[in-house]
């Protein structure tokens, strides 16, 4: 099935109604370990900038080999992510610094909007991705306010062909002058919200990797493969410490 195609035909406006929706993950066993040393970045390289693309579609922040490996699930139209983004990168990246934990954003695509910033953070050069998205987190409330006083437009946009529909939700929503101001030129962002087989595989691994992992919630964390219940940073990062993360 061409999972983009699809996704897009549904409504550009209703799925927004669940954006600040976040309910319970699965149970977990206590993550438990030593404290870990630091692991050194490469010379003339630190883990802080340092980006690698999974093979999941995520972009890994940090040591891609790191002892700790913390995924989030995420929407750019969740507002729970939002707050995740605002309240917990800082320290995430202190421990990212230390090359035990890596960071890695991955998307579960929720409706036409998440779809069109999710192509737009990767329109870029990679190791801009993340920041991109905090960036748009940051302005979750003027994003989304946008996409609700333009559901009119939205509906109609969402009738155009596959290869024009994200092009104009990031009009209406006002998308194309944000990531302009943020380096990624309004041609740059044509040509990528235009390549329908990138948007697919996008929509493609997030339902997937959500059917695979019985992932139903944004943010939703996991910590070596092990899905977390925990949702807000003073409980992951205790359990990060609990793990072996430990903070001088």
């Amino acid at each position: 099935m061409n999972m983009a195609r699809t996704v897009l035909k549904l409504s550009a406006v209703a799925p927004l109604a669940l954006a600040l929706a976040a309910c319970g993950g699965g149970a977990e066993d206590v993550l438990e370990g030593d404290a870990i040393e630091t692991i050194a970045a490469p010379d003339g390289t630190n883990w802080g900038e340092t980006i690698t693309v999974s093979d999941e579609d995520g972009y890994i922040l940090g040591n891609p080999d790191a002892p700790l490996k913390l995924v989030e699930y995420a929407s750019h139209t969740c507002g729970a992510c939002a707050n995740f983004s605002s309240t917990a990168k800082p320290g995430i990246k202190e421990y990212v610094a230390t090359g035990v934990v890596s960071f890695e954003q991955r998307n579960l695509v929720r409706d036409p909007i998440d779809l069109t910033i999710a192509a737009l953070v990767r329109c870029g050069a990679p190791e801009n991705m993340q920041a991109l998205s905090d960036q748009a987190w940051g302005s979750f409330n003027e994003i989304m306010g946008a996409a609700q006083q333009n559901g009119a437009q939205l509906e109609i946009a969402n009738e155009l062909p596959a290869d024009q529909r994200l092009g104009e939700f990031a009009r209406i929503t006002g998308l194309t002058e944000f990531f302009a101001a943020r380096g990624i030129s309004t041609d740059q962002q044509a040509a990528c919200l235009a390549d329908v087989d990138a948007i697919d595989a996008i929509q493609k691994n997030s339902a997937e990797q959500a059917d695979a992992l019985d992932i139903r919630a944004t943010p939703t964390f996991i910590l070596n493969g092990q899905q977390l219940e925990e949702r807000d940073w003073n409980s992951i990062e205790a359990t990060l410490q609990r793990a072996g993360a430990r903070q001088e």
